[in-house]
């Protein structure tokens, strides 16, 4: 039976247990403190938090793009003890919701070329790819623009 989870948005008292997941996730790639904190009140109700049965499990942030009917998956991690029980799922479905409700009609994401279980995440969710950007990555490693409609 799969896992259930509850989707809320970010507070600032969740810093810690995102940075913890953050760094498990990405390690020298992680973003910092300072940058999670600008995104709460910068993305707002998209900014969600996956809880599992005991804390948070796992975050989604995702930014709309001004007065454009499009938004941006900034980033997407879950605690690797609990991968593949449906959390990452959860936070997108409930990032859907949030969206059309918005009237936003277009979510994009940059994904590294490298990272195949997320590119096959993505494509599970219906997200196709719409270019190659070469060098987008800070260690030099090529992006994989991805787009689907909400």
């Amino acid at each position: 039976m799969p896992a259930t989870f509850s989707i809320r948005r970010a507070r600032l008292s969740d810093l810690d247990r995102i940075l913890e997941i953050e760094n498990a996730s990405f390690r020298k790639d992680a973003y910092d403190r300072k940058l999670f904190a600008e995104y709460l009140p910068k993305c707002g109700g998209l900014f969600l938090v996956a809880l599992g049965r005991r804390d948070i499990c796992g975050y989604i942030i995702t930014c709309t793009r001004g007065n454009l009917p499009r938004a941006e998956v900034i980033s997407i991690a879950v605690e690797p003890t609990a991968r593949e029980k449906g959390a990452a799922s959860a936070l997108l479905r409930s990032t859907f919701r949030r969206l059309r409700l918005r009237g936003i009609r277009r979510l994009d994401l940059m994904v590294k070329v490298t990272n195949r279980n997320a590119r096959r995440f993505y494509e599970k969710f219906g997200f196709s790819q719409v270019r190659l950007v070469p060098g987008y990555y800070e260690d030099g490693r090529d992006g994989v623009y991805m787009s689907r409609e909400v």
